[in-house]
């Protein structure tokens, strides 16, 4: 389809009945003059109280339960009320009720049973992006507009990894392009439930995190849309946190390469799985404001006009922590204990943050989040545990007082002198610099210091690679 635009909306764009209108007259503008496809997120805090439902449902709790529902009906009837009215209103309460229904049923269930099954969970938690999908849907429908609401279970078509599912690119976009195409070239404009999906057999599945972002791009990419614009509550990509550095500015245009390495490093960018189905097509991404839709964004690219000028961008993060191995014995080749250790981090699914090593004493660390520290510890124990028990390894060192800064560019490519004014602006604030990390690649380099040095480190690098507006 030609000039198709695909726009995706979060929670915050999607937390309140004012909220959505905003968002509507956005895809009411854009629909005007383009096919238009839009992905829906959970309004905001909706998916954080249903899976505190199904915690309380999997402890017996039955008055957890039971508030949360009332919490959750009564969230979108306000919303309901406040985009529409009379006979409108009163079919979407019907059809909220419905899906409202459905969750209850499902949190029963999980009371009975005691416990929570991957496959109920995800079908659960998909019920936040079905009502907000339903709600703006209706309120556009109520205005004229030909809106209607999809869910994405019906589209978008993954591997059975519940909780974390990978899409099947070939079915989904037959389904897409058999259900939306159609719809599109009717001139109608679609909702489509973000985060979820389902299997070829018809099971109920998630994307896992930034899982919204990701449904967008798949159909950005199975569509082959012209543009993917994501809709959020920030100006755009911005050179550091702006709660850590005044001068922060916004980023008109950066690679695909460039904001995966934020993504992962941290900022709160696209995550990387959500841009490969773009850089796969070549499909530009816009990171745009739906509270303030007049600053242009950010526009992200295969090859940016402002790439191989340095460095664009410092991000942080202190959740982090950083484990350590080390051969006891000579015995012992740090090359296969490194070989070992990455297995374990694999089979757990853990991204490294960073990675350092020593020639001499064979030792050994990288970075991780302190979300996936006790399945990374609990799997290199296992792995060696023969040589814990006889001596022929240190116990894991595991340093949670630590923080990571990451420098990325794609310009920073053979920038003489560079590193070295990195690390002496670091050192004038007297924070000390634990382990380094630095691809072959030079587009980021990754840094590892006291967690009460991060900020500092971090606007102490901002100002020394000139990255302020």
């Amino acid at each position: 389809m030609k000039d198709l635009l695909v726009m995706k909306f979060g929670g915050t764009s999607m937390g309140s009945a004012e909220r959505m209108m905003g968002a509507a007259a956005l895809c009411e503008e854009q629909h005007a003059k383009r096919p238009t496809a839009v992905v829906v997120s959970a309004m905001s805090k909706v998916t954080d109280l249903l899976l505190d439902t199904l915690r309380h449902a999997e402890g017996g709790d039955t008055g957890g339960v039971e508030r949360n529902l009332v919490e959750l009906a009564a969230k979108h009837k306000i919303c309901c009320d406040g985009l529409l009215k009379g006979a409108a209103r009163a079919a979407t309460q019907v059809a909220l009720d419905e899906i409202i229904a459905e969750f209850a049923r499902i949190s029963n269930g999980v009371l009975m049973l005691g416990e929570r099954p991957p496959k109920s969970v995800d079908e659960a938690i998909a019920v936040g992006e079905r009502l907000s999908s339903t709600l703006i849907a209706a309120y556009l429908s109520a205005k004229g507009i030909d809106a209607f609401a999809v869910n994405a279970r019906e589209i978008l078509v993954t591997d059975a990894v519940f909780g974390n599912a990978s899409p099947l690119i070939d079915q989904t976009r037959e389904k897409a392009q058999a259900i939306l195409g159609p719809a599109l070239e009717a001139g109608r404009l679609p909702f489509i439930t973000g985060f979820n999906g389902a299997t070829l057999d018809g099971r109920a599945t998630t994307l896992g995190r930034g899982g919204s972002d990701f449904s967008a791009s798949i159909l950005a990419a199975v569509l082959d849309a012209s543009e993917l614009w994501i809709w959020t509550d920030v100006d755009g990509i911005m050179s550091a946190d702006p709660r850590l550095v005044n001068d922060a500015k916004v980023l008109g245009e950066i690679t695909y390469r460039e904001a995966a390495e934020l993504a992962y490093n941290g900022a709160k960018v696209l995550h990387p799985r959500t841009l490969a189905p773009l850089m796969e097509k070549g499909i530009p991404v816009w990171s745009k404001n739906s509270f303030n839709p007049d600053v242009p964004g950010t526009r992200i690219v295969e090859d940016s006009r402002d790439s191989g000028r340095g460095p664009r961008a410092v991000t942080s993060m202190t959740n982090v922590a950083l484990v350590s191995l080390e051969p006891a014995s000579a015995l012992l080749s740090g090359t296969k204990v490194m070989a070992r250790a990455i297995d374990a981090l694999a089979a757990t699914n853990a991204e490294v943050l960073a990675m350092t090593s020593s020639s001499y004493r064979q030792n050994f660390c990288f970075l991780i989040r302190q979300s996936e520290l006790q399945a990374v510890t609990e799997r290199l124990e296992e792995s060696f545990s023969l040589e814990f028990a006889h001596g022929y390894m240190h116990p894991i060192d595991v340093d949670l007082d630590v923080g990571l800064l990451a420098i990325v560019g794609e310009g920073m490519k053979g920038l003489a002198g560079l590193a070295g004014r990195i690390f002496t602006a670091i050192s004038r604030e007297q924070v000390n610099i634990i382990a380094i990390a630095q691809g072959s690649s030079e587009l980021t380099i990754a840094i590892v210091v006291r967690k009460a040095g991060v900020e500092k480190a971090v606007r102490a690098v901002h100002a020394e690679c000139g990255l302020g507006g």
